[in-house]
């Protein structure tokens, strides 16, 4: 099978520990015709699962409506606690271009969905990245920055925090949500030797972009209780000019400074393959790596597809 045009969601929710409303979720998105889930990965302390579905542009804008509108009726933010920052009970909602499409087509596809998602489950909505329509929420950072309890308050007293569509007020118990278009990243999390926060911290504050350290990184240090130790969590945008063996090096060279080492490693969601022509995964921590971890493969094995020089042009 031939695919022509096919567009990656990477959906991420607040709520990583019902795995009964997790597998709803999924429920929702398997349901639509020509969307296919890919993964989902779901993290207890972080309180977070992340869902990864394909489908034509058209398609994929209504599994993601589709699984918003499952998402509210199921988690209310008001209870949620975890280690990870979140505006939204559906708090990240990135278009990535595969197959044939581009990252404005992308773009469009996130503003529909916006504006779907503020008039029809009256959830505000922000938008970041390529579709960012004010430049200083082009950094999802920048829009989640106050986390859901202090964005209640300013929400309506603040006017830059007044959303891209829906009223100055979150939703009840769903928040807002941030909708975007993004060219591919990869969730990369490197667990420390130690359960001590402040040396993840650390890290992460000289390891990261705008801290001067390496280039489309994003780094948070947090504590992840059930494994008893401190966890650098990453996102890395341009992973070809930074390559993740380059990141993993870094965080463990931080890591020796501080009397410790690099305990282990995981990847959330998916991987680019060629994210992984720099190193094997165990070179980058990652003992029990899985072969349906990697992008490309995992669309082979649910579409059956072959890729030609389109694929993630």
């Amino acid at each position: 099978m031939k695919i022509r045009r096919l567009v990656e969601c990477v959906m991420n929710v607040s709520e990583g520990q019902d795995h009964s409303k997790l597998e709803q979720i999924a429920s929702r998105i398997r349901k639509v015709p020509e969307v296919f889930l890919l993964d989902y990965s779901a993290d207890s302390a972080h309180n977070r699962t992340v869902f990864t579905f394909v489908g034509n542009p058209t398609a994929i804008c209504r599994a993601a409506f589709a699984a918003t509108e499952e998402v509210i009726k199921l988690i209310d933010l008001r209870f949620h606690n975890g280690v990870h920052p979140r505006i939204g009970a559906v708090d990240v909602i990135p278009f990535v271009p595969l197959i044939g499409v581009t990252i404005e087509e992308c773009t469009k596809i996130a503003h529909r969905l916006g504006e779907q998602i503020a008039l029809q489950l009256d959830v505000p909505v922000y938008f970041y990245g390529n579709a960012a329509m004010d430049l200083r929420r082009k950094n999802l950072l920048e829009i989640r920055r106050e986390g859901f309890e202090k964005l209640r308050e300013l929400i309506q007293s603040d006017p830059e925090k007044k959303p891209d569509f829906g009223l100055n007020r979150l939703h009840a118990t769903a928040g807002a949500v941030s909708v975007g278009a993004r060219p591919p990243l990869i969730a990369y999390n490197i667990y420390l030797g130690t359960s001590d926060i402040s040396v993840a911290r650390m890290i992460a504050s000289v390891i990261r972009e705008s801290g001067g350290g390496l280039k489309g990184v994003q780094a948070l240090g947090f504590f992840i209780d059930y494994k008893d130790l401190a966890q650098v969590s990453m996102n890395v945008s341009d992973y070809q000019k930074t390559s993740l063996k380059t990141v993993y090096d870094r965080v463990r060279c931080k890591a020796l400074e501080f009397h410790t080492d690099v305990h282990s490693a995981e990847i959330i969601g998916l991987v680019p393959q060629i994210a992984l022509t720099c190193a094997s995964p165990q070179a980058l921590g990652m003992e029990t790596f899985r072969a349906s971890k990697i992008l490309e493969k995992r669309v082979q094995e649910v579409l059956g597809v072959t890729f030609g020089e389109e694929w993630l042009t």
